[in-house]
This record gives C-alpha cells, structure tokens and sequence, in this order.
C-alpha cells in the first residue's frame, strides 16, 4: 500500500512538473514581445486593422497559433497555418517562447476597436440561422465575444472589422484550416459576404 501511495505521490508531482513547464512566464514574454510590437501593438492592442490584436486573449490559443504558424512554414504549407509573415517570426521561437509570448498578452487590457456596428450582425451572433445550418457564434465565443479557452475558441469581441472579415473569408475559401474538427470552415462556409459584413461589424463593438 505504502508503494502505492508513493507512486501516486510521484506520478503527481511529475504530472504537476509537466504542467508548470507549459506554463507562460510575463515578464519573459514581455522581453520576447518587442519583436511583435510594430504590428500587434506593445500592449497587444493592434493599431494596424489588418493585424489582430493579442491583448486578452487566451494564451494557450495565442501558443497555438504560434505553433501552427511555425508548422505551416516547416510543412511548406502542407498543415498548421500559412502565412509569410507569421510563418518567418516563429521559426526561431520554441514551445517556451511561445507559452511566455501567450501569458504576457493574455495579460494585457484589451480595448475595442469600434466603429458601426450591425443588428443584422447581432442576430446572426445570438442565433445564427438554423434554416442554413449556421450556428450561433456564442456558442463557441460566448456571449461577450471572450471565446472559451479551456477548449481553444478565441475572443473575438473588439477585433478591427477588417482582420475580422479576412479570417472568416479565410476559413471560408480554404485559405485557413487549422481550426478544431474544421468547425469555423463548416460555418463559414455557409455565410454570404453580407453576412461577413454584418459579423465583423458587431463583434468588432463588443466591449
């Protein structure tokens, strides 16, 4: 019984290891950030619409990301997420860097975007429409638009409408693909530009 007990004791403390290890620092990501500044913003608030903002959001999606982009430069395009830019900033970074990048700007306020924003918009966020098979957006990204971290959905509320309409256009065309199960292809697949644009243009409101 008392080697029972000590091997429970040390699978849980190697397992509490594993998981401090996966663990972001602030300050390190602070450091590491000044490289994302000129487009992310050194707060992670963007002042360039087409690059999203990363203050507030979930910091193991943000490490994900990261991690995709690295893929998608290293797999010639074949998985992860392709983009030239991203693809280049992350083949230097390593699974730490990653994780301190995440905790520092899951750390920071965000702030809104703003701009015009959509009851259309609003409709389709709250509801979708179940005659087309679109499904409500708040069931992945909640009702503030703050997204669901513990099961890797983004927050979307406050993003320029312009970065916004890009991915789902993205996601829509193929172009994106490293989403769970391909469930934002599915979605997105179904909407018209009008209703991209009526999206974008509320959840880019939402405080």
């Amino acid at each position: 019984m008392k080697r029972i007990l000590l091997s429970l004791v040390l699978l849980g403390t190697s397992a509490l290891n594993i998981t401090n290890a996966a663990e972001g620092n602030i300050d390190a990501g602070k450091t590491k950030s000044a490289m994302c500044a000129a487009c992310h913003g050194v707060d992670g608030n963007s002042l360039v619409p087409m690059y999203p903002s990363l203050a507030g959001q979930s910091a193991s999606y943000i490490a994900k990301q990261l991690a995709d982009f690295k893929t998608g430069m290293t797999s010639g395009g074949k998985s992860g997420r392709v983009d030239p830019i991203m693809g280049g900033m992350t083949m230097a970074l390593n699974e730490q860097d990653m994780n301190d990048l995440g905790a520092y700007f899951n750390a920071q306020m965000a702030k809104t975007a703003g701009g015009e924003t959509s009851d259309i918009g609003k409709k389709l966020y709250f509801g979708g429409d179940v005659e087309r098979g679109i499904t409500a957006c708040i069931a992945c990204h909640s009702s503030d638009a703050k997204g669901m971290s513990h099961a890797g959905f983004p927050a979307v509320g406050g993003q320029s409408a312009i970065y916004l309409k890009s991915q789902l256009e993205k996601f829509r065309d193929g172009a994106r693909s490293n989403d769970k199960n391909a469930m934002m292809q599915n979605i997105a697949f179904k909407l018209e530009d009008a209703d991209i644009t009526a999206l974008v243009k509320y959840m880019s409101t939402i405080k």
